[in-house]
This record gives C-alpha cells, structure tokens and sequence, in this order.
C-alpha cells in the first residue's frame, strides 16, 4: 500500500515527537502567522481523482530549519459526502500525517505545527507529494463513502492568500452553526480520542456548548462523524444523570472517562477549572489559568508571542496544562467555547476573567458582557501581576470589589466544597497549584509534580521601595 513511499507508515509511528534540533523544516507553528488545513466536499465533476498538487516551494527546496507558511486543501467527492461531514474528515488529517514516520502533526484548522525529521528527510521524504499520497491511501481505506479526492499542498503565491481566507470564512461559518442549541437539550453527548496518542488518559468531551479543546469539532461534527464510522475514534457518550448542572458532571460522562482513561480519571466537571477538571491533551486552542494573587484566569491562545501577566509563557503554562492530566486551575479550552454561556460558569463564567490578549479579546467581540468587557485588561494594560491589580481595582472588576483592601488583603481560603472534591484538604482551598515546582534548597533539586500549596490564609501586600541607607 505503500511502497513507493521512502519511510514507513503505521499508527505504531503516532506520537511520535521531532525536537527542534531534528526538525529538517517546520510548516505552520508558532513562529509563522499563516497556516491552515481544510476539507472541501465538491461536485464530483469538480475533482481530478487522485491527483496531488504542490503550489510553491516543494519540500527540497525549502532550506533546512526553516518555518514556512504551509496549507492543505483536501477535496473530496462522494454520493454519501455532505458539508456535515467537512469538519469530521478534516481533523482525520491530524491522524493520518502522524502515521507517517519522521512527520508530526500538532493542532489543526489555522493552528497547524508540523515537523519534518531529518532522518525521513535523509531516506527521501523530500517531497509532499509523498505526504499525500500517504494521506490519500489512509482516506480511501478507513472511510469508504469517498469515492473521489485530490490534495494540494501550498507553500506561497497568491492561491496561498486566497485559499486562507476562504478556509477562515468556512470555519467560522461552520462553528456559527453550532450556536444556539444548548447542553440541556440533547441525550447525548460526544467523546473524542483522536489525541490519545499523546495524552493516554485524555477522552475529550464535546457537547453543544462546550467545543473540543482542539476548536475543530462540534457537537453537530460529533454527531455526524460517530454516525459516519461507528468504530472510529469519535463516539457517542450517553450523558445519564446529571450529578451536579452547575459543574457539568454526568454520571455517563465520569463512567465513560474511567473506561477510557483506564481508570486514572473518574470524574469530569465540564465548566470548571477546580475539582474535576476536564482533561486536556496538547491540542487545545487557549489555556485558562488560575491567578492566585487576584484570585481570578487569565487566558491565553498558542499564537501570544511573550510571556503572560504572570510572566510564564503559553509553553510552559502548556506543560503544566497538556498530558490527560486534571490539574486544578489549569484549563485547556478552545475559542469557541468562550463564546458559550457554559464557558467556566461554576467558577464565575466572564466575572472571573481578568486577563487575555487583546487579540482574543477583539475576536470575542460580542460574546463578552459589555459590562465586563472593559474590565478584563490585555497586554496593553498590564504585564505583571501588580499592575493587574491595579487595572482591575481601577475598572472595579467584580473579583476586586471582593477584596478587602487595595493595600493588604487577607485571602480566607478555609471552608469547602460541598462535594468533598479534591480542591479542599482539611478545610482548607490551594493558594497555587502548579503541573511540575522545582524547589531547590541544600543543593539538591526537588521537582513536586502537579503540586498543590494549601495555607489557612494568605497576606498580599505591596513591596515597598527601599530608601537610602537601607531603611523601609
């Protein structure tokens, strides 16, 4: 099946990781603006069956190391292929570039982050006609009711702006689709776990109301993707009773997660970042992440090129976020659910938001209650965790109205949930909870993995400058 291609192709190669000093070229990325993947279902008459197109720059002649603007267009054709399904067949390409040995595949839709190992490149991968022929021969073979496809790859030119802006337009009239219908209002809900292969305990949970964490499926791409091939990686998870409405927890949720997770997650909160929450695996589109010291999230995408208002960057709040663990303020989320009335309504929905990159804020435009729109400050209003305090105590943010004082605030954090969850200890709430803390004393270096720090009280007060001579 595949032997004219120079590398191997199997699902044992998935997972696989190429670090940076084994990436022959990066396409897509962080480093790079423009990106995409699409699916298009055409007339039949509109496809030339098996035909394989690169516009730009072929992979041989990209100089090595470099991070290039990259797009895949895939269409297909079929009696039984409906615009449904154009989301559905889309995220699959995650799958099938990572069967292919020396290929790694992150992300999806305008977020695409795919390597080229060097050795691949060394045994003749040097082409992406290689890529997709591969790509095509996994369609044909896993999903029968395409009858037609052809695969363009583009790497420049004017077809490479036009072919962007088209696929930005068909997201979003795909995901303004899925708006309206509410969680309350169907049976069932949808798992996926395309993503297992890097975060085995991770089943993603998609609801009308809550998006994959990737942004690349809805409830109605669920529905329609579990219909298309009932053994596939997307499923059908019967919601069952529901345990707590606020949180989001199911009770045929948490079986399903104990199932899939081989019992290292038996609980889900769907709309909340403490207790239970949802699992994440690498893909997610944003982070929520807790700020003791204002007691609110922060939230930032994978395209923020600095550090954070707490001075960590979006790869090391994804270190503490990804690998199918639940770790308490730590929130993998894709945009889409931002837009939700669910989007981390047990912790305070929008009222406990404090910061986020202007970018995000304006693609939200809208969606976020005027009435606290103003009040969530972006990099042009603050860079560190002082200056924060003071916008939000400035703009009355909700969470600051809550404070004792501007000047000394004692943090009360005694008390707990009134289900027993993980997020109390002794009567008492973590004041930091971090997914790995180096702590160093003595000479040797102790490294807590998903640490969480509990204290009767916290005392936040500003750091006076100190005078001359020493003297406060």
């Amino acid at each position: 099946m595949f032997e004219d291609i120079p590398v191997e192709v199997g699902l044992v190669f998935e997972g696989e990781r190429i670090r940076k000093e084994d990436m022959q070229v990066e396409l897509g990325g962080p480093k790079v603006d423009q990106k995409f993947e699409i699916v298009l279902v055409r007339n039949p008459d509109a496809i030339e069956d098996g035909k394989i197109s690169v516009i730009g720059p072929d992979l041989k002649e990209i100089p090595p190391g470099s991070h290039v603007r990259f797009g895949i267009l895939v269409e297909v054709a079929g009696s039984r292929l409906e615009e449904d399904l154009e989301g559905v067949l889309e995220r699959r390409i995650h799958e099938y570039m990572n069967y292919i040995q020396g290929v790694m595949h992150l992300n999806q839709r305008y977020d695409i982050w795919i390597r080229i190992g060097k050795k691949s490149y060394a045994k003749g991968l040097d082409s992406f006609v290689y890529i997709g022929k591969a790509i095509e021969r996994l369609y044909r073979s896993e999903l029968a009711l395409i009858e037609k496809i052809q695969i363009t790859f583009i790497t420049a030119g004017d077809d490479f702006n036009s072919c962007y802006a088209m696929a930005r337009e068909r997201y979003e009239s795909r995901d303004a689709r899925a708006r309206g219908l509410s969680d309350e209002q169907v049976d069932t809900f949808y798992g996926c776990a395309l993503c297992q292969s890097f975060a085995p305990s991770h089943i993603c949970v998609i609801t009308p109301e809550r998006y994959a964490n990737c942004g690349a499926i809805s409830w109605f791409d669920g529905r329609a993707a579990a219909r298309m091939d009932p053994e596939g990686p997307i499923f059908p998870i019967a919601k069952d009773v529901c345990i707590d409405p606020d949180k989001g927890e199911y009770s045929g949720i948490n079986e399903h997660a104990k199932k899939r997770s081989m019992g290292e997650v038996n609980r889900v909160y769907l709309y909340s970042a403490f207790g239970y929450p949802h699992t994440s695996c690498g893909c997610f589109e944003a982070i929520a992440f807790y700020i003791p010291e204002v007691e609110g999230f922060g939230i930032v995408h994978r395209r923020f090129p600095g550090p954070t208002v707490n001075g960590l960057p979006f790869s090391t709040l994804a270190d503490s976020t990804a690998g199918g663990r639940q770790v308490e303020g730590f929130h993998g989320i894709s945009l889409e659910y931002m837009r939700s009335r669910k989007f981390l309504c047990a912790d305070g929905g929008w009222n406990s938001i404090v910061w986020m990159p202007k970018e995000i804020k304006d693609s939200l435009s809208g969606f976020i209650p005027e009435d606290i729109s103003k009040k969530i400050a972006t990099e042009a209003d603050s860079t560190d965790v002082p200056s924060l305090k003071e916008f939000l105590i400035k703009t009355s943010h909700p969470l600051a109205l809550q404070w004792a004082s501007p000047e000394t605030k004692d943090v009360n954090t005694s008390g707990s949930d009134d289900d027993g969850s993980p997020f109390v200890q002794g009567g008492q709430k973590p004041v930091f909870v971090a997914g790995e803390l180096p702590i160093t004393a003595g000479g040797v270096k102790i490294i807590l993995k998903n640490a969480k720090i509990f204290a009767e009280k916290v005392i936040i007060r500003p750091i006076e400058p100190e005078r001359k001579g020493g003297k406060q």
